[in-house]
C-alpha cells in the first residue's frame, strides 16, 4: 500500500540530504510506526507520501498510484493529518466538516458519519462553533475526523497524539487499529515510544534521512541481541550520533 523507492529530497543546494536514499514499503492492514529523531525526515517522507512535496529523484505509490505522475489520484484514496491542524478558522466545525465531506465526495446517505466521529471525539457540541475559537486539542480533533471522513485506504498522520487529551488519544488509537482490522493501512510518526510498542505491527527507525531499522518490535530486538529490550531502548541506542549507522 505505500512503496517508496530511493527517494532523495534536499532543501536548498549547499544543505544535506533530508532524505538519502529512503526505501521503505508498508502492506496492507499494517499499523506502521516511523519513528526518528528531530530532522531525520519523517515529516518529509509523510509530506512526499501526502503529495505535498515532490522529491529530488526516486519513487514514492500509495495505494498502487504514483505519487509523482497521479497526485490527486493518491490524495482520493489517504487520510492525511498534519503535525499542525490546517483548518479553515472563519468556518464552524460543522460547516468544515460539510466541505471536506464534498471535496471526498461522500454519498449525502452516508454523512451520518461526521456526528458519529464527533460523539466519539467528543467534539458534537462544538460543531456549531467557529474553528477560531477551538483549543490545539480540538482542532486536531477535527483535523482527524475530516481525514477519516471518506474511509481512507490509507491514513498518514504526523505526530498525532501530541494535543490530545487521553480519551480523545485512545479513541484515535482504537480507531487506527479498527481501520487496519478492515484492511486499510495506518502510517504514523511518533515521538512516544510506549504508543508505538503497544500499538504497531511494525516500526521503521529514520536517522539522517535513512531508514536504519524496520520490523515488528521481536526483530529489532533479536537483530540487537537485547531479547527484553524496551523499544525506547532500541530506538536510543540506533539513532545515537556516536554510533556508526547501518
Amino acid at each position: 500500500m505505500i512503496q517508496l523507492d530511493m527517494i532523495t529530497k534536499r532543501y536548498g543546494k549547499e544543505g544535506p540530504n533530508a532524505l538519502d536514499g529512503l526505501t521503505l514499503s508498508v502492506g496492507r492492514g499494517e499499523l506502521f510506526g516511523f519513528l526518528g529523531p528531530n530532522g531525520a525526515g519523517k515529516t518529509t517522507t509523510i509530506r512526499i507520501l501526502a503529495g505535498l512535496l515532490r522529491p529530488d529523484s526516486g519513487r514514492a505509490e500509495v495505494s498502487g498510484v504514483d505519487c509523482l505522475a497521479h497526485p490527486l489520484e493518491v490524495k482520493r484514496r489517504i487520510g492525511y493529518v498534519p503535525d499542525e491542524p490546517m483548518l479553515y478558522e472563519n468556518m464552524t466545525g460543522a460547516r468544515f466538516l460539510s466541505f471536506i465531506a464534498d471535496v471526498f465526495e461522500v454519498a449525502a446517505d452516508d454523512r451520518d458519519i461526521i456526528v458519529e466521529l464527533a460523539e466519539q471525539f467528543e467534539l458534537r457540541s462544538m460543531l456549531s462553533e467557529r474553528i477560531s475559537s477551538y483549543s490545539h486539542g480540538m482542532k486536531q480533533k477535527l483535523s482527524i475526523i475530516s481525514a477519516l471522513l471518506h474511509d481512507p485506504e490509507v491514513f498518514i498522520l504526523d505526530e498525532p497524539i501530541v494535543g490530545l487529551d487521553p480519551r480523545a488519544a485512545f479513541t484515535l488509537k482504537e480507531k487506527m487499529r479498527e481501520l487496519c482490522d478492515r484492511g486499510r493501512t495506518v502510517f504514523f510518526s511518533t515521538h512516544v515510544m510506549e504508543v508505538a510498542e503497544r500499538l504497531c505491527d511494525r516500526v521503521g527507525i529514520i536517522r539522517s534521512g535513512r531508514v536504519i531499522a524496520d520490523g515488528p518490535l521481536e526483530e529489532l530486538r533479536r537483530s540487537a541481541g537485547e531479547a527484553d529490550a524496551t523499544l525506547e531502548r532500541l530506538f536510543l541506542e540506533l539513532t545515537d550520533e556516536n554510533s556508526v549507522a547501518p
